[in-house]
């Protein structure tokens, strides 16, 4: 069966990730974690002390300390500049910054062209804000998974937790609704569903049932491809 690339956007705690990672895995293809790119570029701004305003210094830093991600037993880990930086991005001081960060043209524009040459050869899983509509508009799939407010705070409350990182329910649900705004009006690649998107609620799913949806779609799509 012919390798397809699959686009799975949607806002923040929506389940992007971990369903990508299943997906790419059910499918022996390749994950690309488009979310931790733009986590590693706000850590290293924070690192060097630049400042998010200061788009020329941000994709700088991009040129300077290139992104890369290695398949381990133990899952994926990202790296920047060799270092690995897989819990370090997660931390809430870059969580609180990324919104700010990605919305630059410049650190996008980087970022993009990088996310392209990725699956320019098809098999690619790919999760994020502007996949289906920016960075791969051609993608066979295209998903869009959204899920309530009170849910990501809960999924991403647990997953803070389970991570060792202190956090209030009721900040982060602040947080949750302050990036659905940022990223749904800024200028540059806002988040927003592709025309072709297919739109999956995760409320109240558990997370086999999201991905056993989407192999449904998957395995539509390609009977109506052949």
């Amino acid at each position: 069966m012919k390798k397809i690339n699959i686009a799975i956007d949607g806002p923040a705690s929506s389940g992007k990730s971990t369903v990508a990672k299943i997906l790419a895995k059910n499918y022996g293809y390749i994950y690309t974690d488009t979310g931790a790119m733009y986590r590693s570029v706000t850590y290293l701004a924070i690192q060097h002390q630049v400042a998010f305003s200061d788009e020329s210094s941000l994709v700088d830093l991009i040129e300077r300390y290139p992104i890369s991600f290695e398949q381990t037993t133990d899952g994926q880990k990202v790296f920047v500049d060799g270092q690995e930086v897989t819990e370090a991005i997660r931390q809430n001081d870059v969580t609180n910054g990324v919104s700010e960060v990605s919305a630059w043209s410049g650190v996008r524009e980087k970022l993009v062209d990088v996310q392209k040459k990725i699956a320019q050869n098809g098999g690619v899983v790919m999760d994020g804000r502007d996949i289906g509509t920016a960075v791969l508009p051609n993608a066979e799939v295209k998903i869009f998974l959204v899920a309530s407010v009170i849910e990501r705070a809960e999924r991403r409350f647990k997953e803070n937790q389970a991570a060792g990182i202190e956090t209030d329910f009721e900040t982060l649900k602040k947080e949750i609704e302050q990036r659905d705004h940022l990223d749904s009006t800024r200028e540059v690649s806002p988040l927003k569903q592709a025309e072709d998107a297919i739109l999956v609620d995760t409320t109240g799913l558990s997370i086999i049932e999201v991905v056993q949806h989407i192999e449904k779609i998957v395995a539509d799509k390609q009977v109506l491809s052949k």
